[in-house]
């Protein structure tokens, strides 16, 4: 199953079939790579029963295929499905046809679209005035993509809390994630946005970009940048009030939170608050 259709499937949804209806004005933008001719189905009607079957639970190409199979007359129209002209009769194509063609789409254009939907259906979650809104960028690898001949896929996503992922972009062979950063969140609106990452994207060129955007960020510092770690460790932690504490158990071990929070103007980092 593609990558972008599994992401969708860790995205809450109480009506599938309303949400894969709205997705087809997004997957109009992808291209299709079947020939003109003999073109029976749209593409954004084939693509949107995949994800309305997604939603509703399958996890495998053929899952998918008997969705749609068996999917009622009403619900393939409301995806975009036509009639037959001479029969009148709900078509709509073979598990087989829908798998051959979801391996020949262009990932990267899927990805973009279900992205965007997933970030307009996200904001309109987060209209109170004075929220912010979480933004998560972290990197893997996708599962069994490393053979005898090709190297591990390394994919760079940003995701809200609640699992669905905004935006997603693979990272190049002989790089790393930190050139990823910005093209990554380029389509997403960061306007009160909050964005956590790990250490590696510490960087100054990546808080100015986030400020220049409207966003907001929690920066990890650790060792990988000694001059900034060195100055953090330097701040008077002792004469600030703890804000919050809290001891749980995960991993197996005892974890303890501390958070201190306070403001200083001389921290060399664009707009930093330790």
């Amino acid at each position: 199953m593609p990558v972008a259709l599994e992401h969708l499937a860790h995205a809450p949804s109480s009506a599938p079939l309303i949400d894969a209806a709205g997705l087809r004005l997004f997957l109009d933008a992808v291209p299709d790579p079947r020939d003109r001719r003999g073109r029976r189905h749209p593409l954004s009607a084939v693509l949107a029963a995949a994800a309305a079957a997604v939603l509703a639970g399958a996890r495998s190409l053929a899952a998918i295929g008997e969705w749609i199979t068996d999917a009622p007359r009403w619900a393939v129209r409301t995806l975009g499905f036509a009639p037959d002209p001479l029969t009148g009769q709900m078509v709509v194509p073979h598990p087989a046809t829908v798998r051959r063609l979801l391996a020949r789409l262009d990932g990267d254009a899927l990805d973009a679209a279900i992205g965007a939907f997933l970030s307009t259906r996200a904001a309109r979650t987060r209209d109170e005035p004075g929220t912010l809104w979480p933004i998560a960028v972290d990197g893997k690898t996708v599962r069994g993509s490393r053979t005898r001949t090709t190297v591990t896929i390394s994919l760079l996503s940003a995701r809200t809390h609640s699992g669905e992922v905004l935006a997603q972009r693979q990272v190049a062979e002989k790089s790393n994630e930190i050139p990823c950063f910005a093209p990554l969140l380029n389509g997403i609106d960061l306007t009160h946005a909050v964005i956590t990452a790990d250490a590696l994207h510490t960087q100054h060129g990546h808080g100015t970009y986030l400020r220049s955007r409207g966003a907001h960020y929690i920066a990890v510092v650790k060792k990988n940048h000694p001059g900034l770690f060195d100055r953090v460790r330097a701040l008077p932690w002792r004469e600030i009030t703890l804000d919050h504490y809290e001891r749980t158990r995960a991993h197996h071990r005892d974890e303890i939170r501390r958070l201190k929070t306070a403001a200083f103007a001389h921290l060399d980092y664009p707009d930093a608050r330790a």
